[in-house]
């Protein structure tokens, strides 16, 4: 690189923006150091009516806008002064022959085509939102970065400032190459979204380009580990959620406590299904417990009583708004993470005598029937599929034991199949009165998750005897064979759900019917990787 265009003075800039968020203050500044200020449309009214004297861009190019402004920047006497190499005499002369001066500066934002589709506009006005100028004079500048300083959202309005002094606007190549590559990042996330919502309309789930982009919300400490680095992103699915919470105390999140509030708060959200307060405790991605309540207090009792070593450290996601009686009740253990759909005064009060918990407040529940897609890196590429929205009613349910549910068990039956779509492959849930009383996850053998989960059902039980005792059982997936469905009776179970379809079903069915089990299959599996 010619190190005579390290450092560049602006002696001409174009301003060309739909979010005008302190652009009179920016032309301002450039124009008491001599900058000429050359804008379009309403973001020239803009600066005439703040007084400062502006240059229209048809006076440049001698072309007016024309097709209702669709044309107006797409000239060679914006193009022309945006890309001439100022190091290359030949550029330079081309532009004087012409009669144009170089342009230093390129400060442009985008119509605002996201928002308009979030807005459920109509499919013609969406259309008129596509900028065209907009991101060819953004890639322009960007790529004319040696010379070029190029500006695509307000929040680097202060940092440009920052490097001018007080007689003088110019910029110095590392500035110019963040912003470069700050510009081309802006238009690839908005050609994504145009993309995505092309083929959202034309009924694509998976075109044959995937392209995707993301907003960095905060860089983290690290990833998983220490040794990992890692960062948040937001992306244009608008879906309540820990990427739209408002953190109102505590430490920023870390890479696991979102994984996990994430996981915690699409569970809460599926129970609300059953119309009561509902509560779910999050460890490593799994729920150590979850349960419904008369009210939220109760719930969350319920479900930190599950399994009170795991709870301790873990991460709570609420059903319901977090109010005061239950947020003194969280407040008597460590919790890490407590995210809800909303919180009281009276409640972010007492939280705040605790400072180091994280608290959430997401804004609403998540719609467990609302599409969307889930993307799983893999090595040179990733995998995508939609959203696990199934869920299944009583009515779906098929009976293929003698005995049919009572029924408190096909409530139960209902309630441990939701949680046991959350749980990790091999996923085995014990639940009794819309509680979970045992969860086996992530083990290789199904009949070992069984047994797990009975462990901690006969833990939970205490003296007293096994919390399996009377309890209804989901399996995410079939029973391959009868021994975990016999585990299952063994430790107390009286029902059973499970999608059925498995080579030895005849085989299960028979054993659950020896045991005096009632079994119901879903059709449906949950598979959690």
């Amino acid at each position: 690189m010619n190190m005579s265009i390290e450092r560049r003075q602006i002696k001409r800039a174009l301003l060309s923006v739909s979010d005008k968020t302190g652009v009179a203050e920016l032309a301002a500044a450039l124009h008491v150091r001599g900058v000429e200020l050359i804008s379009t449309g309403g973001t020239a009214k803009a600066l005439a009516d703040a007084g400062l004297p502006v240059r229209d861009v048809g006076g440049v190019t001698g072309a007016p806008e024309m097709l209702d402004g669709r044309v107006k920047t797409l000239h060679p006497g914006v193009h022309g002064p945006i890309l001439a190499r100022r190091d290359t005499p030949e550029h330079m002369a081309a532009l004087d022959e012409r009669g144009y001066g170089p342009i230093d500066l390129v400060v442009v934002n985008l119509y605002p085509f996201e928002a308009t589709v979030a807005a459920d506009a109509a499919y013609d006005e969406a259309v008129e939102q596509i900028d065209i100028g907009g991101p060819a004079m953004i890639r322009a500048a960007a790529k004319n970065h040696g010379s070029v300083a190029v500006i695509v959202d307000p929040s680097d309005y202060q940092p440009l400032l920052d490097g001018f002094s007080a007689e003088e606007a110019a910029t110095d190549l590392p500035l110019r190459k963040r912003l470069a590559a700050k510009a081309y990042a802006r238009t690839a996330s908005y050609d994504a979204a145009i993309a995505g919502w092309f083929a959202n309309e034309l009924g694509e789930a998976f075109p044959d380009r995937l392209p995707m982009a993301g907003m960095k919300i905060e860089e983290l400490r690290y990833g998983e580990n220490p040794h990992q680095q890692a960062a948040f992103y937001r992306t244009a699915e608008q879906r309540p959620g820990v990427a739209t919470a408002a953190l109102l105390q505590g430490k920023a999140l870390s890479y696991n406590n979102i994984a996990d509030a994430d996981a915690a708060y699409e569970l809460a959200a599926d129970l609300s299904r059953f119309g009561k307060p509902a509560v779910a405790v999050i460890k490593h991605a799994n729920p150590s417990g979850a349960a419904l309540g008369d009210t939220l207090k109760e719930a969350y009792i319920r479900a930190r009583d599950c399994d009170p070593t795991s709870a301790f450290g873990g991460v709570i996601a609420l059903g319901a708004p977090l109010d005061a009686d239950t947020a003194e009740e969280i407040l008597k253990i460590f919790t890490e993470v407590v995210i809800a759909p909303a919180v009281t005064p009276e409640a972010a009060a007492l939280f705040a005598a605790k400072q180091n918990v994280r608290l959430l407040d997401a804004g609403a529940l998540p719609s467990q029937q609302q599409a969307g897609r889930l993307v799983r890196s893999v090595a040179g590429g990733f995998l995508a599929m939609d959203r696990d929205n199934g869920r299944v009613e009583a009515s779906d349910l098929k009976l293929v034991t003698e005995r049919a549910p009572s029924e408190a068990e096909m409530q139960d039956l209902l309630f441990a199949w939701t949680v046991a779509k959350h749980v990790k492959s091999n996923a085995i849930v014990y639940a009794r009165g819309g509680s979970t009383v045992g969860v086996g996850a992530g083990q290789m053998s199904r009949v070992d998750s069984t047994r797990i989960a009975a462990q901690k059902a006969a833990q939970l039980g205490g003296e007293a005897g096994t919390a399996a005792k009377g309890s209804a059982v989901a399996s995410d997936a079939f029973f391959p064979f009868a021994d975990g469905l016999l585990t299952a009776a063994e430790a107390g179970a009286t029902a059973i759900i499970q999608p059925g379809g498995s080579v030895r079903d005849e085989e299960v069915i028979a054993a659950a019917d020896k045991a005096g089990l009632a079994m119901v299959f879903t059709g449906m599996r949950h598979f959690r990787h």
